[in-house]
C-alpha cells in the first residue's frame, strides 16, 4: 500500500454532499511560526473519523480552530453539512449553532454537584412559573438526554460517585443536551479514554458505535492506536502541521501509523525487555506500609530494575508512590534507601535521599504551566543556582537549553510558557527536571498517559537508561502494555495488598488485567 505524502494529497472537491465536516486550506501561525500548513480534512456523515498525530503535530490546534477557540489564518474554509464559512468569520457560537459538540480530555464536570446540576450548568436551568428553578424538569431533561445515549445513570447522583466511563458518557450526553439522537450533530472527542481503566474502555467504545448507528458523526482523537483501529472508519494522520495520510482505517496498522506520525524519528521501543535486567543491591525497600487503602504492603526494588505496579483504580497504586515520596502520611511502615532505614515525612526528606517523583496529574501537581520552560526544568534544583546572594539565571537557562536538547523537548524556545507545549513535551520537561538532579530512585505515576506513541517510546527510553545507570524506577500504570514493555517485573495491588508478582513469560497484559480483579486462579 502506498499512501500519499503531504504534497501528493488528492484535492478535495468544491462541494461534498456526504461530508458532515470539511476543513479546506486551513493555516495557522503563532508568533510567526507556522504550525498548520494548508490543512484539508473531510469527515463523512455518519462515520467515526480518527485524527492522529504526535505531540506537536497540530491536532490540538486543529480542534481549537474547529471549536472557534483559535482563529485560523485567513483564506481557509470551514464547511458544516454543505454550508461554507470563511475562517475569519468562524466563532465558538457558530460552531455550536452548526451542530458541533466538543468533549475535551478535561471533562469539566463539577464533582460535588449532581449529574442533573452539571447538565444545568451547560444547557441552562428550566424555570418555574415563579422564575425559580424547576428541579423536576431539569432531572427529566437530563434523564431524557442520558436515555438517548443509553447511559444508565441516575440524574440525582453526585458526579463524584460515577465510574470513569460513566463520567465520560455523562460529559458526552451533556454536550449533546436534549438533541442526543439528532443525526445532524457532530461529536468531537479529545482523548476520551486517556483516564479510563482498561475494563471501561470497551463500554465507552460501544456507546460511540451506537452514536454512529444513529447517524451521528464523530471526530475521535486518541493516542491509543489499538482502540482507534477497532473503532474508526477513516483515519487522518498529521505530522508537523501537514496531512501525511488520509485513508480508510482498514488500510492501516499500528506500525504504519507510528511510522507516519514519526517521520524520521526513532519510533521503536528499542531495549524493550524480554528478560529481567541484571540487578544489584536493594536500593529501595518498603516494609509493612499502611497508608490510605494500603495495609502492610512490602516491596523491594534493586539497582538496575524497573518495577511496575498494577491494580484497579482505588487499589492504592498512587498512595504507594506518594508515601515513599513523603507526600502522604503513613499510619505504619518502614522505608529503606540503599539499605538504611530513613525518616521520610516530607518531599524534602525524599529529595535529600535521592528520590524523585513524577505525579499522575501533570497539570495540577507536576508543572508550572504559566512559567517558562527553563523555569520548569530547573525548579527542582534551585539551591544549585544560588550563588553569592543571587540566582544564577544564566546558568539556569544554559542548563535548561541543554536539557531540552538531551530530552528532545520540542519547543519554540526555552522562554516559551510550558502550557504552550504539547502534552508529551510537557511530560518530558517534567521528567528532565527530576533527572537533572540525578536521583537514585525515580517514582513515576502514569508516565505516558495522554502522550503519543513516539513520545511514549522516548519516555520509556529515558526510564530504562536511568535504571541502567545503576539506579531504579518504580512505575505505576493502568496500561498493561506499558508495564509489559517497560518493566522487569510487575507487582499487582488488589484490595490494598500486593497479591501477585509477574516476570518473564508470565508477565502479560492478560495476566495483569485478570489478577488486578481476581484471585490467582484460571477462569473457568
Amino acid at each position: 500500500m502506498t499512501l500519499p505524502g503531504p504534497h501528493h494529497m488528492a484535492p478535495l472537491p468544491a462541494v461534498d454532499p456526504t461530508a458532515a465536516v470539511r476543513l479546506r486550506g486551513i493555516g495557522k501561525s503563532f508568533d510567526g511560526v507556522r504550525v498548520l500548513h494548508d490543512l484539508s480534512v473531510s469527515v463523512r456523515r455518519g462515520s467515526i473519523h480518527a485524527l492522529l498525530g504526535g505531540n506537536g503535530s497540530g491536532k490540538s490546534t486543529t480542534l481549537k480552530i474547529l471549536a472557534g477557540v483559535y482563529a485560523a489564518d485567513t483564506g481557509g474554509v470551514i464547511e458544516i453539512d454543505g454550508e461554507s464559512h470563511a475562517t475569519e468569520e468562524w466563532s465558538a457560537g457558530k460552531a455550536y449553532r452548526s451542530g458541533l459538540r466538543f468533549v475535551h480530555q478535561d471533562l469539566a464536570l463539577a464533582d460535588d454537584l449532581t449529574v442533573a446540576e452539571n447538565f444545568g450548568l451547560v444547557n441552562g436551568f428550566p424555570p418555574t412559573a415563579l422564575r425559580g428553578i424547576s428541579w423536576r424538569a431539569l432531572r427529566q431533561q437530563t434523564a431524557e438526554a442520558l436515555d438517548a445515549l443509553e447511559v444508565d445513570v441516575d440524574p440525582s447522583l453526585p458526579v463524584s460517585r460515577l465510574s470513569a466511563s460513566e463520567r465520560t458518557m455523562v460529559a458526552i450526553a451533556r454536550s449533546l443536551g436534549t438533541a442526543g439522537t439528532d443525526s445532524a450533530l457532530t461529536i468531537v472527542l479529545d482523548e476520551p479514554t486517556a483516564s479510563l481503566p482498561h475494563s471501561e474502555v470497551e463500554l465507552l467504545l460501544e456507546h460511540l458505535r451506537r452514536c454512529r448507528e444513529r447517524g451521528q458523526s464523530i471526530v475521535y482523537v486518541s493516542h491509543r492506536l489499538p482502540e482507534v483501529l477497532a473503532l474508526a472508519d477513516h483515519i487522518t494522520v498529521l505530522r508537523d502541521g501537514r496531512v501525511v495520510a488520509d485513508t480508510p482505517a482498514e488500510e492501516l496498522d499500528e506500525r504504519r501509523i507510528v511510522t507516519l506520525m514519526a517521520g524520521d524519528a526513532d519510533t521503536g521501543e528499542e531495549g524493550s525487555r524480554s528478560a529481567p535486567a541484571a540487578t544489584g543491591e536493594e536500593i529501595l525497600g518498603v516494609t509493612g506500609l499502611s497508608v490510605g487503602p494500603l495495609e502492610g504492603v512490602g516491596i523491594s526494588v534493586r539497582e538496575g530494575e524497573v518495577v511496575g505496579v498494577a491494580g484497579l483504580t482505588g487499589s492504592g497504586r498512587s498512595s504507594l508512590l506518594r508515601a515513599v515520596f513523603g507526600h502522604a502520611t503513613r499510619a505504619a511502615g518502614e522505608i529503606r534507601v540503599e539499605g538504611r532505614t530513613t525518616q521520610i515525612t516530607h518531599p524534602a526528606d525524599a529529595m535529600r535521599h535521592g528520590i524523585a517523583f513524577v505525579p499522575e496529574d501533570r497539570k495540577r501537581d507536576g508543572a508550572f504551566l504559566d512559567a517558562a520552560v527553563w523555569e520548569n526544568m530547573t525548579a527542582a534544583s534551585l539551591p544549585a543556582y544560588w550563588r553569592r546572594g543571587r540566582m544564577d539565571r544564566a546558568g539556569q537557562r544554559r542548563d535548561a537549553a541543554d536539557l531540552a536538547a538531551r530530552f528532545r523537548v520540542k519547543t519554540r524556545g526555552i522562554d516559551t510558557p510550558l502550557r504552550l507545549l504539547s502534552g508529551g513535551n510537557q511530560q518530558k520537561a517534567v521528567m528532565a527536571r527530576w533527572l537533572h538532579r540525578a536521583p537514585r530512585i525515580l517514582l513515576l505515576d502514569e508516565p505516558s498517559q495522554g502522550v503519543d506513541a513516539v513520545a511514549r517510546a522516548e519516555i520509556h527510553r529515558l526510564i530504562r537508561d536511568h535504571a541502567a545507570g545503576g539506579n531504579a524506577a518504580l512505575v505505576v500504570s493502568s496500561d498493561g502494555a506499558e508495564l509489559v514493555t517497560l518493566c522487569d517485573r510487575v507487582v499487582v495491588l488488589r484490595d490494598g495488598r500486593i497479591t501477585d508478582e509477574l516476570s518473564g513469560a508470565a508477565l502479560t497484559e492478560e495476566r495483569i488485567a485478570y489478577l488486578s480483579q481476581f484471585d490467582d486462579e484460571e477462569p473457568s
